[in-house]
């Protein structure tokens, strides 16, 4: 067994020059992590049976120096989280939330679903951002894409609303419950939120109509504040089952509160499986050096050497909205005061045929970080056709997914010899418990990475400033002011 020595810290690493007896190896039990570090550059992380994040084909492109300048500057990150003296510490909640949920928490959370289960066919999640992201992200990463088309009503049907304001999509979601024995779960702090408000009044109106007040009382759940907000008041006075939203977790790392937990039990999937891979990761991420800091570390690294976009990347189309919660999570956290990776993402092998060739050859302030997934849940073959007119017989065979791992494999390649930085980020398959990881690893890295950025990562002013510009255009009482204003100026 090799040593190598990372600021000042001795961690395990392994070659192939090392040799061990049979003996060693039989008797071999990590217990941490595996960190391999060459030439000064973290080059693979893996946490045993979990996760596993590949950096070697980022770091190539780093000069010397660069990583080991932001790596410097990682411990006094990770202390002033774990201490809890960083700018935003009151929405430090999230960090210690997973391993602090007890199983007697989940089991209120399971028994409300089942109730919700019992009684609905259809269960709209009433929310936007951070309140729906997270549920909508593990929900469709895990369920059936075709469930809808296809329900046998062993779950519940689960639909979204609140995160938009178009008409013609709130128009038909109303025509469509109307055949439907629909619930709701309301997902609001405030209860004020325009789109969620707007949503669930008349989601209200309608369940309340075509239920009746009896029944609708034990379909709508509200997850919000402890104390005050109008969806607290209108809980409270209709006597809705609710779950608090805790004063400490912001809506983007909010996945493992009732805001994310409820919805996915709903569906029908493990939320104590997805809670302790959550667990475990948070245990990885609290040594000073570890898979979530690394990842922090090399992308605020290339954005120094002037790659501004980060493109998370997928070639599992179930987890398009994994992306978008992730946009969500670190777009908020970082786009602030004149700094910030951008966060794009794109769908794989799909994306391939219209952004592919941008990704491939335009300006190099890019760099990916590809999310891929080792075994896929199902196994289907490609058949041989004796015309063979499309040349593809050579594929006969194979398993679909090895023609998308080879596709992901040569996209890797051609985009690194085009200039593009890789990061790889690999789940051993697509279950609760990896997810869990996951959703832990990407927040924990977030909170590292915004404060290597040194900005607060847990704050969100700017989004106020569209909602200031509706009301006032709206005529929202108290605006008046703001009102004129802006008549004045579209009146130039």
């Amino acid at each position: 067994l090799s040593k190598a020595r990372t600021q000042g810290r001795t961690i395990p690493t392994f070659s192939a020059s090392d040799l061990w007896d049979f003996e060693q190896l039989l008797n071999f039990e990590p217990t941490s992590s595996t960190l391999t570090y060459i030439n000064n550059n973290f080059t693979t992380y893996t946490i045993m049976n979990a996760i596993r994040l590949e950096l070697d084909n980022a770091t190539s492109f780093l000069v010397n120096g660069e990583l080991d300048e932001v790596n410097a500057n990682v411990p006094a990150a990770q202390k002033a989280l774990e201490a809890q003296t960083c700018p935003g510490n009151d929405f430090l909640g999230w960090m210690h939330l997973p391993s602090s949920i007890t199983p007697d928490f989940l089991s209120e959370i399971k028994a409300c679903a089942a109730t919700l289960r019992e009684h609905c066919d259809t269960i709209v999640v009433a929310g936007i951002g951070g309140s729906y992201l997270g549920a909508r992200a593990v929900i469709e990463a895990l369920g059936n894409q075709f469930e809808w088309l296809t329900n046998d009503g062993t779950n519940p049907v689960i639909l979204f609303a609140g995160n938009n304001i178009g008409e013609d999509y709130l128009f038909e979601l109303c025509e469509y419950l109307r055949h439907r024995k629909f619930g709701v779960i309301n997902i609001s702090k405030s209860g004020t939120t325009t789109e969620t408000a707007l949503a669930f009044r008349l989601l209200k109106k309608q369940c309340e109509e075509q239920r009746g007040k009896e029944t609708a009382r034990k379909v709508i759940v509200a997850v919000t504040d402890a104390k005050k907000g109008a969806a607290r008041t209108t809980a409270d006075k209709e006597g809705y089952t609710s779950f608090i939203i805790p004063d400490n977790v912001g809506g983007r790392f909010s996945v493992l509160t009732p805001v994310g937990l409820l919805p996915i039990a709903c569906a029908g999937f493990d939320i104590d499986a997805l809670v302790k891979g959550a667990a475990d990761m948070e245990r990885e991420c609290s040594t000073e050096y570890n898979i979530a800091t690394q990842y922090a570390a090399v992308r605020n690294a290339l954005y120094r050497a002037g790659k501004k976009i980060e493109i998370l990347v997928n070639f599992q189309p179930k987890l398009h909205y994994m992306n978008e919660w992730w946009k969500q999570l670190y777009g908020e956290s970082e786009g602030k005061d004149g700094v910030g990776i951008f966060p794009a993402a794109v769908d794989f092998t799909t994306d391939l045929h219209s952004m592919g060739q941008w990704i491939q050859e335009g300006e190099r302030t890019i760099f990916e970080t590809v999310v891929s997934v080792e075994e896929a849940n199902h196994t289907l073959h490609f058949p041989a056709d004796e015309e063979n007119l499309d040349g593809l017989n050579f594929l006969a065979g194979k398993r679909v997914d090895e023609v998308n791992k080879m596709a992901e494999l040569g996209t890797r390649l051609a985009h690194v010899d085009g200039g593009v930085p890789n990061l790889r980020i690999v789940l051993p398959q697509l279950n609760e418990y990896y997810l869990g990881q996951l959703i832990y690893f990407f927040e924990r890295a977030c909170g590292v990475s915004g404060l290597l950025l040194d900005v607060n990562p847990f704050n969100q002013p700017g989004v106020e400033a569209y909602k200031k510009n509706m009301f006032a255009l709206l005529g929202k009482p108290g605006y008046e002011a703001e009102t004129e204003a802006l008549k004045a100026r579209l009146a130039e």
